[in-house]
């Protein structure tokens, strides 16, 4: 990636996070209705082909009305990383305004919108050798030791991950070992705000008992849409690759372990909405660090208004009029 485009300002934009099963897709097309936009998908798991009911990816039928950008363009077997995102959604948001229409950014992947925010360190890129090295030494000992080992090399990082973090332990490791030094060395820290015309919303139940039941809801919809069929169908696929970045998504790693273990269809149920409680309690850890965001929850009935007329100055119709960034904050 060019550096100049990680140092290019985005011109305004809308951009919709908040947790798993909150509500982000119905108010992004809510957003398609009343103006006109172009919708970005912000979802580390929607960007691959045949990951459509674990990732609650729109249906067909949606996305044939409403298009998203940045879904179904890699398939499982293959990587995509924060920095293919950020090349990829800064391309969409630049040809969204060229266009005169909206740039909508979707998602709940955290690190994907700090990512395009405020730029990314100069890490070195994933090592498909060495991580599954890092995966058969963790079968062998377990995650907690490699947390330990991750301590031992860089204890700046690793009292920034919990042990139960396997995703981001093996990313630190490959980091540590790749570059010869500490992650934390190479972390130059948060860039200047490549977003400061950007309206940030957070959309989210104010009842954290709300948003559990949808998740438990979401849970038996996916299993009754046929989840489990979805991913042994992805298992027979020529090239399957069981390591692959892909199947550490929360949802599909799960689904995987029960096919592999023979596990009961009411165990995947439970253990998969525990580990998106988890997930989701992570998401809003990070979206409670966004700067200047707005939050709304979807049950309160004047909450689309309220998105619209915050959304108004952005349309192109209305510019150069820039949004009150001082009213409505919750």
């Amino acid at each position: 990636m060019e550096l100049t485009e990680l140092d290019r300002t985005l011109p305004p934009l809308v951009l919709i996070g908040g947790p798993t099963a909150a509500g982000k897709t119905a108010l992004a097309l809510a957003l398609a209705d009343r103006f006109p936009v172009r919708l970005i998908s912000a979802d580390s798991v929607q960007v691959y082909r045949g990951m459509d009911i674990g990732s609650a990816k729109p249906e067909a039928a949606i996305l044939s009305r409403y298009p998203h950008a940045l879904i179904d363009i890699r398939d499982p077997e293959e990587g995509y990383t924060a920095a293919d995102f950020v090349r990829e959604a800064g391309r969409e948001i630049r040809e969204s305004t060229a266009a005169g229409t909206i740039p909508v950014l979707v998602g709940g992947t955290p690190m994907y919108l700090k990512a395009l925010r405020y730029g990314l360190d100069p890490m070195p890129t994933a090592n498909p050798a060495l991580r599954r090295r890092i995966e058969r030494d963790a079968e062998a000992v377990g995650w907690a030791a490699m947390h330990h080992r991750l301590a031992e090399l860089d204890p700046v990082i690793a009292a920034r991950i919990r042990p139960n973090d396997p995703q981001r332990i093996e990313r630190a490791l490959e980091i540590c070992l790749l570059s010869g030094r500490p992650a934390s060395e190479l972390q130059r820290g948060r860039g200047p705000d490549r977003m400061r015309d950007a309206i940030h919303i957070v959309i989210c139940p104010a009842d954290r008992g709300e948003l559990h039941r949808r998740i438990e809801q979401r849970w038996q919809a996916m299993l009754r849409a046929g989840f489990l069929d979805e991913v042994r169908g992805l298992v027979q696929r020529p090239g399957f690759d069981r390591t692959a970045p892909a199947w550490r998504a929360v949802g599909y790693r799960q689904a995987l372990e029960c096919i592999e273990q023979r596990s009961p269809v009411d165990e995947l149920a439970r253990r998969g909405a525990a580990a998106t409680r988890q997930l989701a309690k992570r998401q809003l850890t990070a979206f409670r660090q966004w700067t200047g965001a707005f939050w709304y929850d979807p049950l309160n009935k004047t909450t689309i208004n309220r998105i619209i007329k915050r959304v108004e100055p952005v349309n192109p119709a209305n510019r150069p009029h820039r949004p009150d960034v001082h009213k409505d904050r919750q």
